[in-house]
């Protein structure tokens, strides 16, 4: 039903295209500059409790005016009379918002960690938390020296992938080969089971996820970003554990990283209706403490782990309970080494790594930058 609703607007390779139609409510008188308009929708947005009202309206100029910010635009662009297609189109996309359609399926693109991504409902969109999770691994690859493989990158899995934005971040800032250069076919080899091409000295990922719609957009989103070649993407529910031994072609890895379905279920109705009607639920309930997801990662790690540990994104309230649903586990060799919060002050990052001869408390580690807010 949604992509019903959406290609009649005209989805087009993640842009909208607007097509004229006969008066609708809301719509601004001809004429106005794009600031006016702006400004225009903002006062409807605010009427209908629409949240971030400003940055909405903004979001939606500036995607119509060819900018991925109105701050970007120049002045004059500011203040032209915006044609009647522009109207047209801001107006077809606004009352898309009016149905608390979040911004980034709206503009059907957002950035993340510098990547420009194609978002599409109903795959999970990424927070800016998640941005934090990122730069935590790529702190733990660089400094530690255990992470980098002897063919000079790490193997990563990541569970459940979404739209690829945690894997594809990760791959656009860790190496590309030993000693970087151009691509060469000499550092290509071929795994004879799985014929999935290894490339020597590069940093992989094996990405997972069960939906169909998250696995075609990480797909896509790869092939955008021309990172194709070096991530595996496998359609698998993490619940089924009799074939986790088809994820490992490129050989045990290195990380885990996941920002798994971590919502208590309770607490499922009071989310957004930007989230309730648009987003997979799938995606977000973690059932009756947010755990079934992260229990199965967890009891699966050390089948796949060579060394250094799990990356996870959780609720402020999963440090303790994870803590202590390890504890209940002697066979499993895992311990909670440290705890990172997130730019609001939240425990929210978790680092689980192979037990050693000493467990102590977890660190809690602070996060550098705060990453801007965003709308939807």
């Amino acid at each position: 039903m949604l992509r019903a609703l959406l290609s009649g607007l005209g989805w087009r390779k993640g842009i909208w295209g607007c097509a004229f139609s006969s008066w609708q409510p809301h719509q601004p008188p001809a004429g106005l500059s794009a600031t006016e308009v702006v400004s225009h929708w903002t006062v409807v947005f605010e009427e209908k409790g629409i949240p971030e009202a400003r940055e909405s309206s903004e979001y939606i100029v500036a995607h119509v005016l060819g900018a991925k910010t109105f701050q970007s635009l120049r002045p004059a662009l500011r203040t032209q009379p915006l044609t009647p297609w522009q109207l047209q189109c801001i107006q077809e996309l606004s009352s898309y918002r009016l149905q608390r359609m979040p911004v980034q399926y709206i503009l059907g693109e957002w950035d993340f960690q510098g990547l420009n991504l194609k978002m599409a409902p109903p795959v999970f969109i990424p927070r800016p938390e998640t941005e934090e999770l990122v730069e935590w691994v790529l702190e733990e690859v660089t400094q530690g020296p255990r992470v980098v493989g002897a063919e000079g990158g790490p193997l990563i899995l990541e569970v459940g992938c979404g739209s690829g934005a945690i894997s594809l971040s990760l791959l656009s800032r860790l190496p590309q080969r030993v000693g970087g250069g151009p691509w060469s076919p000499s550092l290509v080899s071929e795994h004879p089971a799985s014929h999935v091409p290894l490339f020597l000295g590069q940093s992989r990922v094996t990405a997972v996820d069960k939906g169909e719609a998250a696995i075609c957009l990480t797909h896509e989103n790869a092939q955008r970003l021309r990172l194709q070649d070096r991530i595996q993407i496998v359609p698998f529910d993490v619940t089924l554990v009799e074939s986790w031994a088809h994820l490992l072609p490129w050989g045990p890895v290195d990380l885990v990283v996941s920002n798994p379905p971590y919502v208590f279920h309770r607490d499922m109705e009071n989310l957004a209706p930007e989230i309730l009607r648009y987003e997979d639920p799938v995606a977000l309930d973690g059932g009756e403490e947010g755990m079934d997801i992260i229990t199965h990662i967890l009891a699966l790690a050390p089948q796949l782990l060579k060394d250094s540990g799990i990356f996870l994104e959780v609720d402020p309230r999963h440090p303790e309970l994870v803590g202590s649903w390890l504890q209940s586990q002697p066979d499993l060799p895992l311990s909670l080494v440290a705890v990172r919060r997130d730019f609001c002050g939240r425990p929210r990052f978790l680092h689980i790594r192979r037990s050693g001869p000493q467990r102590g408390s977890p660190v809690d580690a602070w996060p550098g930058r705060q990453p801007a807010r965003v709308p939807g």
